[in-house]
């Protein structure tokens, strides 16, 4: 392999190009077209990340006159258990109708009645904050606009390591997935917004891809801010979903909301309008379960409406699957079950430390997204913090001076990427590994927690991380990559494994639920655990943090 590489120079490079990437791209080119602004994508911008076709809904919006931000914070507090720098939240709630009204402005539908009303659903413990959306091209309305406005999309390109110059983040190393080519980008300042953790514990039907979220996304983000020197936070908060087996993909809002049934295994109706995950995990673990959505007593047009919105928006694919199963909506039945576990920012409360400023402790270094630890802040926080970042860095970028390539941090890598092709005699498959790594996340990650469960799972990460190197092949640029993405879901994995032994009680329901610590303890552990790099990035530092409040 050559040692010869292109580099770029911009204002700001965004990592990522999912949902706060493209919207922290287009807010940067709206702040100032003449700054250069970069993004690397690991897919196909336009239909990459967690939204990677259209959405049904907006999750949080304080619509004036119907409720406010400050009502927000104390029902996002509550759903949290407390864990929440609420000055973060707080901004991303004050700048939310903002943004549904910029959405509309580029032809995003929200629908609304007769009166000019906005359909909006209760899904939070208290407030109506989730506004229906019908768009079915919001990631290609997102991608077509970040091109529009001249920013250069470089997809198909992972990012492996970000650049620094002293303390300060200036720019990063990346790889394209499928050639194996390096580009360096320097860069005045950073945006992490790669994802989350979604390709971590293992789907039951045994698929390495089928999990909930973006199967791109196996913690790229977490990783390159952690060797940066960045503040972790939240990865004891393992998440599992309850939504449709097999295929892992979400429907509780849009079919509970709209009248459908919830039934558990002996036909007991479950009443609420939408039932909390946790509730329906713990009937379905006390073997009640597997729940069930019916529909057949619907109206057509009702129904027609469900479809509508499952078979256009999130995951079209749904419709192949149920009729591949023989289902119809009329008469027959949509059986849920537990996901894997996963790390996410959006839907938990794992990421990168940030302010309300979206920036870390990092100079240079920002993070939006499910990367980046705003609460439970769903696709309004990334769109919000997107854009929040794009004007911190851009405010930082206009005071800042270009920085000289550090050309032996790219050699250094360079070589250690080369003699992972001296591993092509090496006896087993990344794909094969990696089924193994991820069912031992299963089997000692995956709540129920306990400390002996915890302590397996960190001599089990240790071994795989030597095992990779010893026993996996590396035959071409596939396998490298995939090395890679599995080299990240173990450095995860030993997060999560460390802050949850740390964190000595049970917490967030079935997510961090340990049984030698049953129950929730707030006198001594209402706070942050803080993960930090030490010398090697198997030393994980730990260190508390206090809840910051308004």
């Amino acid at each position: 392999m050559t040692a010869d590489y292109p580099v770029i120079n911009c204002d700001i490079l965004i990592i990522g190009g999912g949902s706060a990437g493209a919207m922290a791209a287009i807010r940067a080119k709206e702040m100032d077209s003449s700054q250069r602004v970069v993004v690397f994508e690991k897919g196909d911008i336009k239909y990459s990340g967690c939204i990677a076709r259209g959405m049904d809904a907006l999750n949080i919006v304080a619509i004036p006159g119907l409720t406010t931000p400050e009502l927000y914070v104390e029902s996002n507090r509550i759903a949290c258990n407390g864990i929440m720098d609420e000055p973060v939240n707080y901004r991303m709630a004050e700048r939310s109708f903002q943004l549904l009204k910029k959405l509309e402005s580029w032809d995003v539908c929200f629908p609304t009645d007769e009166k000019g009303n906005y359909e909006v659903l209760q899904v939070h413990p208290k407030g109506r904050f989730c506004v229906t959306m019908k768009e079915p091209e919001l990631k290609a309305i997102l991608a077509n606009r970040v091109k529009e406005l001249g920013v250069e999309v470089l997809d198909r390109t992972m990012a492996m390591e970000l650049l620094k110059n002293g303390n300060r983040v200036c720019g990063a190393i990346g790889m394209n997935v499928r050639t194996g080519e390096i580009l360096v980008c320097t860069a005045k300042s950073v945006i992490l917004s790669a994802g989350g953790t979604a390709r971590f514990g293992l789907p039951n039907n045994g698929y390495l891809y089928g999990v909930y979220d973006f199967p791109g996304n196996t913690g790229d983000g977490y990783c390159l801010a952690y060797n940066a020197g960045a503040e972790l936070s939240g990865f004891e908060y393992t998440l599992i979903y309850y939504i449709i087996k097999d295929i892992n993909a979400p429907l509780l809002y849009i079919t509970l909301t709209r009248g459908a049934s919830l039934l558990n295994a002996f036909d007991e109706h479950r009443e609420k309008d939408h039932p909390s995950i946790s509730s329906m995990l713990q009937e379905h673990n006390e073997g009640r379960g597997p729940m069930r959505i019916l529909m057949r007593h619907l109206p057509e047009q009702k129904i027609k409406e469900i479809e509508d919105i499952l078979f256009t928006t999130e995951r079209p694919v749904q419709e192949r699957f149920f009729k591949g199963r023989g289902v119809d909506f009329r008469s027959g039945e949509i059986e849920l079950w537990p996901t894997e576990c996963f790390l996410c920012g959006g839907h938990g409360l794992t990421g990168i430390r940030i302010n309300e400023r979206a920036e870390t402790n990092i100079p240079g270094l920002y993070a939006a997204g499910d990367t980046a630890l705003v609460a439970r802040g769903h696709l309004s926080g990334a769109f919000v913090y997107g854009e929040i970042a794009a004007e911190s860095a851009t405010e930082f970028s206009s005071k800042t001076e270009p920085v000289e390539l550090d050309s032996g941090q790219v050699e250094e890598f360079i070589k250690a990427r080369d003699a992972r092709f001296e591993r092509g005699s090496n006896p087993i498959s990344i794909e094969e590994f990696e089924y193994k790594v991820r069912r031992i996340i299963n089997d000692y990650i995956r709540p129920p927690k306990a400390e002996y469960k915890l302590n397996r799972a960190l001599w089990w990460m240790d071994r795989f991380r030597k095992e990779l190197v010893q026993l996996v092949y590396v035959k071409d640029v596939h396998d490298l990559f995939k090395v890679y993405e599995v080299e990240n879901i173990i450095q995860c994995a030993t997060m999560s494994a460390l802050a949850s032994r740390e964190r000595k009680e049970s917490r967030w329901g079935p997510w961090h639920h340990r049984t030698d610590y049953p129950q929730r303890d707030d006198e001594q552990w209402l706070k942050h655990i803080v993960l930090t790099s030490g010398e090697a990035p198997e030393d994980i530092r730990i260190s508390y943090r206090d809840i910051v409040r308004l």
